[in-house]
């Protein structure tokens, strides 16, 4: 089994096309096709079912994909071990919340870029959800994500501790006018996509306040959020971080929320297996080293 065959296979996966699986991979069509070809007549079933939106997993796809990530991640792995020599250097792929990555993470990339600047760090926004997983699966080196996180396979350093707060137009200016001068299934929440957990957060404080029904709008982006708020579309709960910190603060409400809905940890989780590159460890180090950050 050729860890190529396998690694263009989990690409088909991701995107879900050859087209875009070619694209991914820098390569042509025809030799996406035959490598997946090649990798079913191994395994003697098929991998995909085709069809006119694209290509999904069979049964048989959904039982080898994980297998096939850890396979290219643990070769990555190999590579990176093999070139390691120690000085921090290579590539280094973190993931982050949104509102994480607009707020908290500049100063920290910025001394890190300072301290080593051989690394080429990238970094990815995605909800909690996705992060784990990318992490996991070794798509990731590591991520800041929203606490708790429990996983045998992960080690998890509080990076920040946040409090959410409950977000309106300016024109509510306590949560008892926003409560009593709603429709009685509550106003819509804006909200990011499945996965994130403020928005976990956002509808369980929407069944305290009885609007269980109340609409969800999802939106893709911080600036997005906030903006619909300011223009009275809907509320949202964000850290009150990023509210004092958005240029449009002038034009939204902060509603203070009880200890149990405002608290949140902030973690770093990367995976405990495997060799820790020395582009991780510097980038823990700095983590440790930020007078933001609070060591867990």
């Amino acid at each position: 089994m050729e860890l190529s065959d396998l690694q263009t296979f989990a690409a088909v996966a991701r995107v879900g096309g050859i087209t875009r699986a070619a694209e991914a991979l820098n390569t042509v069509q025809s030799n996406v096709t035959q490598r997946v070809k090649a990798l079913e007549a191994e395994i003697g079933t098929a991998l995909f079912e085709r069809h006119s939106r694209g290509m999904t997993l069979t049964g048989a796809g959904r039982r080898l994909l994980p297998y096939a990530l850890k396979m290219a991640a643990l070769a990555r792995e190999a590579v990176l071990a093999a070139r390691d020599d120690g000085e921090p250097s290579g590539p280094l792929s973190i993931g982050s919340m949104e509102t994480t990555a607009a707020v908290r993470l500049p100063p920290l990339l910025a001394d890190f870029h300072r301290r080593c600047p051989a690394v080429r760090l990238s970094l990815r926004t995605a909800p909690t959800a996705d992060l784990v997983a990318d992490v996991l699966d070794g798509t990731l080196d590591g991520a800041f994500v929203a606490g708790p996180i429990t996983h045998a396979d992960l080690t998890a350093t509080i990076a920040f501790r946040e409090e959410l707060v409950l977000v309106s137009a300016r024109r509510w200016g306590s949560l008892a006018e926003l409560r009593a001068g709603t429709p009685e299934s509550g106003p819509t929440a804006l909200v990011f996509r499945t996965g994130c957990t403020y928005r976990q957060r956002l509808e369980q404080i929407f069944v305290e306040f009885g609007w269980p029904s109340a609409a969800r709008f999802e939106l893709g982006t911080l600036d997005g959020m906030i903006g619909c708020v300011a223009a009275d579309m809907g509320v949202t709960l964000l850290p009150r971080a990023v509210i004092e910190c958005s240029a449009m603060s002038a034009s939204i409400s902060i509603h203070t929320l009880s200890p149990s809905h405002a608290r949140v940890e902030t973690l770093f989780i990367h995976r405990r297996a495997g060799h820790q590159t020395s582009a991780l460890s510097g980038f823990v180090e700095s983590l440790a080293r930020d007078d933001e950050v609070i060591a867990a």
